[in-house]
């Protein structure tokens, strides 16, 4: 229903901030505590696009906070800048390019070491301000004499000069920064940055550069983190130097979890409670400097048992009463040939591409050499191995034969330590895996590598918009829908695959059996010339087998198949030439009969009785 009304969100944000004045009041909320939570909640939206949607911990943010604020108040103090909103859009411009040479360095790191790098840079920030920048900063008393902005109308002049008549200004920005804020989480890049929060490494296999979309993720952070700084030192008449503090973004950190992460409104729920708890367990209740162990309580009471927060509890609540069943996963049934006549009209179902492959007459895939080593131990040794167009190739051998690692090498998952790999006739050795899939070469995994919190259609849309956009895209106000073939090349997938009635699913809640359907799904987006699949048949019952080989049969008509198995019966009977592998060597190659009838084919891995 919500979905329905267009900017129905940015409606209802515009009208809670023109009542806000008028019953904020009412429940004891002081002018100034208003215009400081929507400061906070301006902070905390680049927070939450960083954290809530990109999953990456930033506890640094006060180094762009006070940044921003410092350089627009020098302009406009020392420097005697006469206009205020250019002081504001040079303090924002500042922050952001800081933020983007800082994402440089921390991004090198992920998961703690990210978190902890970031402390570090806030630190330093928090020092150099204190003593190196003092004679700029004006050390610990900060830089007082900060104006406040008017706006020239032609028949009138707005004077925003604080407490109400503050709020107009401080609540026009905050709403241009939820707009925007809005449109980055509902674009493109939005959806590729809660794939990264939900699984990096399946994002990087699909073709999408992560570094750079999480480098992009941080340099948005920093923008609002920027412009609220500027914000700040307007509103207090004066630029404090706890702006650069480690308090600061714990603060903002703590606010964040209480309001919800990943909502974009948290930061600003969050503060509210947080500021009015803070003025008036001071000035109501007179607990002095205890304020801090009751809010420390009262955030862990949250914590503990509304883990997505005040909206992120809510949203779980409507979610409960509201929602509607699912389709419900197919009924396991005896294994009979009406099974595969079912499945059998997904083969006339394509995919369109968006890439022009250059005719190519030699080996789809080709590697030379090719050596793997992990310290002392050896994992593949000196393999020759070539792919023609148009064949699916089997590749066999005992647990621990270096399969796995083989696979990871041909998509650039891991370099070799020796020799070459060619796909097409380039030579793709030491590539990243993203730039090999957007060349055509992709893979499935072994164990599911799924962005799990989302959907079964969203997930084939993150792998869908690396093949429509290529690796990196700057279209962070574009709407999604509007990306050419893109819902074309969604629902070509998913009815390959036989998904489409439980497209809206959460993964959570697949079957096995369709979770290793969209795990193939994930690699068919990129509209790969070859696809390697890694134990595809792994872990399923019969009729899922039967459905899963006849998939392999849809899905090769216009590509190449190279697929590893341990079920032989299928791996026999779908390959026309199979690989064996053994103690990370080739073995031995040839048609399914050659192999069963290879005396040491049957000694290293069938065990010395021939296949029947």
């Amino acid at each position: 229903m919500l979905k329905r009304i267009p900017y129905l969100v940015e409606i209802l944000t515009a009208v809670g901030l023109i009542a806000a004045p008028y019953l904020l009041p009412y429940l004891g909320f002081a002018p100034n505590t208003v215009n400081r939570i929507l400061v906070w909640g301006l902070f905390g939206i680049g927070f939450d696009i960083l954290f809530g949607y990109t999953g990456l911990l930033s506890f640094g943010q006060s180094a762009f906070y006070g940044t921003g604020g410092f350089v627009a108040a020098y302009l406009l103090t020392v420097l005697g800048f006469p206009n205020v909103w250019l002081a504001i859009l040079i303090g924002t411009v500042v922050a952001s390019i800081v933020g983007y040479l800082v994402g440089l360095v921390a991004l090198r790191r992920t998961g703690i070491y990210f978190a902890m790098i970031t402390v570090a840079i806030a630190e330093v920030f928090y020092f150099v301000e204190f003593s190196p920048l003092s004679e700029y900063t004006g050390g610990e008393n900060g830089l007082p004499g900060v104006p406040t902005p008017s706006l020239y109308l032609g028949f009138t002049t707005l004077h925003f000069t604080g407490g109400w008549a503050m709020y107009p200004f401080l609540a026009a920005c905050y709403f241009i920064g939820i707009v925007i804020a809005l449109r980055i989480v509902r674009s493109p890049t939005g959806a590729v940055f809660s794939a990264i929060r939900e699984n990096p490494l399946r994002a990087s296999a699909v073709g999408h550069n992560v570094h750079a979309y999480k480098l992009m993720a941080f340099v948005v952070s920093a923008v609002y983190a920027g412009f609220a700084g500027c914000l700040l030192g307007i509103l207090q008449g004066f630029m404090p130097p706890e702006a650069f503090t480690f308090e600061t973004s714990g603060q903002l950190v703590m606010q964040t979890a209480i309001g919800g992460t990943g909502t974009l409104f948290g930061p600003l729920l969050g503060a509210a409670v947080w500021l009015f708890l803070q003025d008036f367990l001071q000035s109501s209740l007179d607990f002095g400097a205890a304020w801090k162990l009751v809010l420390g309580v009262i955030f862990v009471l949250l914590v503990c048992f509304l883990r997505r927060g005040i909206i992120g509890g809510f949203v779980d609540v409507i979610a409960y009463f509201t929602a509607k069943p699912h389709p419900p996963a197919p009924e396991e049934a005896p294994v009979t040939a009406e099974i595969s006549a079912a499945i059998s009209p997904l083969a006339s179902v394509g995919l369109v591409r968006r890439r022009e492959e250059a005719p190519f007459t030699g080996p789809v895939i080709e590697a030379r050499g090719v050596t793997k080593s992990f310290g002392g131990i050896v994992a593949n040794k000196n393999i020759n191995f070539t792919v023609e167009q148009g064949e699916l190739r089997g590749i066999i051998g005992p647990n621990g034969a270096g399969k796995s690692t083989f696979f990871k090498m041909l998509t650039c998952e891991m370099p070799p330590t020796s020799g070459q790999i060619f796909f097409h006739g380039r030579d793709i050795t030491g590539l990243d895996i993203a730039s090999v899939c957007q060349l055509g070469l992709t893979k499935s995994y072994q164990v599911n590598q799924l962005f799990t919190r989302l959907t079964l259609r969203e997930n084939v849309v993150i792998a869908a918009l690396a093949e429509r956009r290529g690796k990196f895209s700057l279209d962070l106000l574009r709407r999604i829908d509007k990306v050419p073939g893109l819902d074309e090349q969604v629902e070509a997938t998913l009815g390959m695959v036989g998904l489409t009635a439980r497209a809206d699913v959460p993964v959570a809640e697949l079957a096995y059996g369709e979770k290793r359907r969209l795990e193939i799904a994930l690699a068919l987006a990129a509209s790969p010339s070859l696809l390697l699949l890694d134990e595809p048949l792994a872990g399923m019952s019969p009729r899922e087998r039967v459905e899963t080989v006849q998939l392999l049969k849809n899905i090769r008509r216009g590509r190449t198949l190279i697929v590893i198995d341990h079920d032989m019966d299928a791996i026999f009977g779908l390959a026309e030439k199979i690989t064996v592998l053994h103690d990370g060597a080739l073995l031995a190659e040839g048609t399914p009969a050659e192999i069963q009838r290879n005396k040491l084919v049957q000694e290293a891995y069938l065990g010395g009785v021939a296949a029947a």
